[in-house]
């Protein structure tokens, strides 16, 4: 069994409810191949982190940057609590080693991987605030997303590959982009979505991701490497 103490100790924390950092862990498919436990999977967690650690951001930027436009506080945001970014942190903080996952969905790596891996960040923010409240949701967001800033601002990472294929496209052949669902496929809880982004009628590429949004910004990276717009 994953040793969860450990875990606490390298993150800092120390958690009253043990459960709740062990649930933030636990994905569907491990509870379907141990339903004897008195467990819940993550999901709810993750939808209360993901609005704890918008709110803590969006916070910070606007205290922070009081000068900065909405549209870069905006910008900067997207770009901290993006899925690779929590992917990255999450894998950075060793949540791969203490993932509670079904057999098959273990041998899972690459795009879902990285999916569940997002999403437990967001679970363990989620667990946090119940456990601790906002105090330490916020140190814990200051200590390993918001020291990401730094980085983000000085190499243009916040300028998204959506936005970039529209100034891109707009400048050169005066057409806005526009972006279709082809087809979506899973099951309700972790969809697939396959989006294509058109120049008019002409398809330029394609994109696949956990979201609508995600499946956009991923057909805009392969439509500016088709177009050679990098």
């Amino acid at each position: 069994m994953k040793d969860f103490e450990i875990l606490e100790k390298n993150l800092g924390l120390e958690f009253k409810d043990k459960g709740l950092l062990k649930q933030a862990f636990t994905h569907r498919s491990y509870l379907n191949e141990n339903s004897d436990l008195k467990l819940e999977h993550n999901e709810r967690l993750e939808f209360l982190g993901d609005a704890v650690i918008e709110l803590i951001v969006t916070e910070h930027l606007y205290k922070d940057y009081p000068e900065k436009t909405e549209g870069d506080l905006t910008n900067w945001r997207a770009a901290l609590v993006n899925a690779k970014m929590m992917t990255n942190v999450a894998e950075e903080l060793g949540y791969n080693d203490y993932l509670l996952l079904s057999k098959g969905e273990s041998k899972e790596l690459g795009k879902a991987r990285a999916y569940i891996l997002a999403n437990t960040f967001e679970a363990v923010l989620g667990a946090l605030y119940l456990d601790a409240g906002y105090k330490a949701c916020d140190e814990f967001i200051k200590k390993y997303l918001l020291v990401n800033l730094a980085k983000i601002i000085r190499e243009g990472s916040f300028k998204d590959a959506k936005s970039k294929f529209q100034e891109e496209a707009q400048e050169r052949v005066s057409i806005t982009p526009n972006y279709k669902v082809i087809k979506e496929f899973g099951p309700d809880h972790n969809k697939t979505f396959v989006v294509g982004v058109f120049l008019d009628k002409d398809q330029i590429a394609d994109g696949e991701g956990s979201s609508k949004r995600e499946a956009e910004e991923d057909a805009a990276h392969h439509a500016l490497e088709v177009k050679n717009w990098n």
